[in-house]
């Protein structure tokens, strides 16, 4: 298996965070998409490597310890100053739905604990994401 950048890595995590709950949603698919066209770390990644990428990536979620090869993977291949990045962006694509299923609160959870990401930060960034997607109140 070819060692991935540091741009892969994250859309293995949206990829596996998207099917985690085993229905990759037309809005997590377009959130990944959304992400991948406005984040610098994906300067120069278009919409044809970003489906290989994915299909690379669930390919690997196919097999027996898929999980924890995708795991293993983005800690081996993110370095630290991109931790939060790697943890902003699953958090994004989780919320797309706008209902977080607990496969996906699982994902989460594995990957807060892959990458020792700090206890206030992951506070933060659930709680941007809360806001974000909040629905609007009824009239």
């Amino acid at each position: 298996m070819a060692k991935l950048d540091e741009a892969r890595a994250l859309i293995y995590i949206m990829v596996t965070m998207a099917a985690a709950d085993a229905q990759l949603s037309d809005r997590e698919l377009n959130r990944i998409g959304s992400i991948t066209d406005t984040l610098p770390i994906f300067e120069g990644i278009d919409r044809d490597v970003l489906v290989e990428q994915a299909n690379a990536c669930c390919a690997i979620l196919r097999e027996e310890d898929g999980l924890d090869t995708i795991l293993t993977l983005v800690h081996d291949t993110i370095p630290l100053r991109l931790y939060e990045t790697a943890y902003a962006v699953a958090v994004e694509v989780a919320a797309a739905d706008l209902h977080v299923e607990q496969e996906e609160l699982r994902f989460l959870q594995m990957l807060r604990d892959a990458l020792d990401i700090d206890a206030l930060v992951i506070a933060a960034i659930e709680r941007s994401a809360r806001v974000r997607f909040r629905l609007p109140s009824a009239r």
